[in-house]
C-alpha cells in the first residue's frame, strides 16, 4: 500500500458552536443554583447525605384509581343501604295500614253482627204477640179453658214429675245454657223443636221433627192444669212456630233464640199459645 494512500481520520466530529454554548449556559446556571444554595446555607450545615424519592406519575395514577374504585364502591353500598330502608318503611307503612284496614271490617262485622240479632229478637218478640193476639180465640177453643186461663194469669201447680216425665224433664233441664243453633239437634246446640225431641226420646216416644208437627200430638190441654213434660207452643196447634216443655211450678224450658239459647224461664215471660199432652 502506497504511504500516501488516503487514511481516514478517527477524531470525532466539532460540535456546532451553538449546541456548545447552549450545554455551557445549562452547566453555568446549574453550578450558580448550587453555589447560591451553599451560601444561603449555614455554615455548620452538613451534607446532604439522602435523597428524598418522589413518586412517580404511574404510582399516582394508581392510588388515585383506588380512590375513584373505592369513592365508588361506597356510594354503591350507601344507596343499596338507603333503597333497603326504603323498602322496609314501605312494608312497614303497608302492614299498618292492612291491619287497621282489617281491624275496621271486624269492627264493622261484629257491630252489623249485634245489630242483627237485636233485630232478630225483636222481630220473634213482635212475631210472638202479634200471634198469640191474632190467635187467641183458636187457642182458647183448643184447650177448652176460659179467656182468663189462655192469659196465663193463673197456672197449675203439681207434684214433682215421676217416671217418663221425670226423665223428660230432667233432660230438658241438664241442657239450659247451651247454644241455640236454627237445625240443631245436640248435643251441646239446639233449636227448639230439636231439644223437645230429644227430651222425649229419654222416654222412648220419637216425635215428628219440627214444632208445628211436635204441636199436633197428643191431646189438647189448658194452661191452667199443665202437668211436667207437657208440650207448650205458640202459634196455632197445628202451624206453631216454637215449642219448651213444661217443667212444673210454671216454669218451663226452652231452646229460645241465638241470643239466649236453651233458658229456663216462666211462663209469665213469654206466655205460649197452647199445650199437648202426650204422656
Amino acid at each position: 500500500m502506497s504511504h500516501t494512500a488516503h487514511i481516514p481520520s478517527h477524531r470525532k466530529p466539532r460540535r456546532s458552536a451553538s449546541k456548545l454554548a447552549l450545554r455551557a449556559g445549562v452547566a453555568g446556571g446549574v453550578l450558580s443554583t448550587i453555589a447560591v444554595a451553599g451560601a444561603a446555607g449555614p455554615a455548620n450545615a452538613e451534607p446532604v447525605t439522602e435523597t428524598i424519592e418522589m413518586p412517580t406519575i404511574g404510582s399516582l395514577d394508581t392510588d388515585l384509581a383506588s380512590a375513584v374504585s373505592a369513592s365508588a364502591e361506597a356510594s354503591h353500598q350507601e344507596a343499596l343501604d338507603l333503597s333497603l330502608r326504603a323498602q322496609e318503611d314501605a312494608a312497614i307503612a303497608k302492614a299498618a295500614q292492612e291491619a287497621k284496614k282489617a281491624k275496621a271490617e271486624a269492627d264493622r262485622k261484629a257491630e252489623a253482627e249485634r245489630a242483627e240479632k237485636a233485630r232478630e229478637e225483636a222481630r220473634e218478640r213482635a212475631s210472638r204477640t202479634q200471634a198469640r193476639t191474632q190467635l187467641a180465640p183458636a187457642s182458647s177453643s183448643d184447650s177448652g179453658s176460659s179467656s182468663s186461663s189462655d192469659s196465663g194469669s193463673s197456672y197449675s201447680s203439681t207434684q214433682a214429675p215421676t217416671g217418663s216425665a221425670a226423665a223428660i224433664v230432667a233432660f230438658a233441664r241438664a241442657q239450659v245454657g247451651d247454644a241455640y243453633v236454627s237445625g240443631g239437634t245436640g248435643p251441646n246446640s239446639w233449636d227448639c223443636s230439636g231439644l223437645v225431641q230429644a227430651a222425649y226420646r229419654q222416654a222412648g216416644i220419637d216425635l215428628p221433627r219440627v214444632s208445628s208437627s211436635q204441636s199436633s200430638m197428643g191431646t189438647s190441654v189448658s194452661l191452667s192444669n199443665l202437668q211436667p213434660g207437657d208440650i207448650l207452643y205458640w202459634g196455632s196447634r197445628s202451624g206453631s212456630y216454637h215449642v219448651a216443655i213444661y217443667v212444673g211450678g210454671g216454669m218451663y224450658v226452652g231452646a229460645q233464640n241465638p241470643s239466649t239459647g236453651v233458658v229456663e224461664r216462666s211462663l209469665d215471660w213469654d206466655t205460649p199459645s197452647g199445650a199437648v199432652r202426650i204422656l
